[in-house]
């Protein structure tokens, strides 16, 4: 048996990646480097709890208005906490 699971990705995958770089500009340091912009993608990932879905539709559908609002916030919360850790790490990398 073949099974095909490469239309299997977390949905916070694109909504993590679209909201560091919308936020990148208020970011300077970090915001204009795309290795760090990676690292904090990468943070705030590790921060949610991962959401695989096969089709976009299969998430979204079945979300109330309030559970999507608190995906939402819960979205910005890990990117604005995975800057700051970014920012910080660099920083103590450059007092090294």
């Amino acid at each position: 048996m073949t099974v095909d699971f490469t239309t299997v990705h977390n949905h916070n995958e694109n909504a993590v990646f679209d909201l560091v770089l919308a936020e990148a500009a208020r970011h300077p340091g970090v915001g204009d480097n795309p290795e760090l912009l990676a690292d904090v993608a990468c943070v705030a990932l590790n921060k949610l709890a991962p959401r695989y879905i096969r089709h976009q539709v299969d998430y979204v559908f079945y979300l109330s208005n309030h559970e999507r609002t608190e995906h939402e916030h819960a979205l910005q919360e890990a990117v604005e906490y995975a800057f700051g850790f970014v920012k910080t790490r660099v920083a103590l990398r450059s007092r090294v």
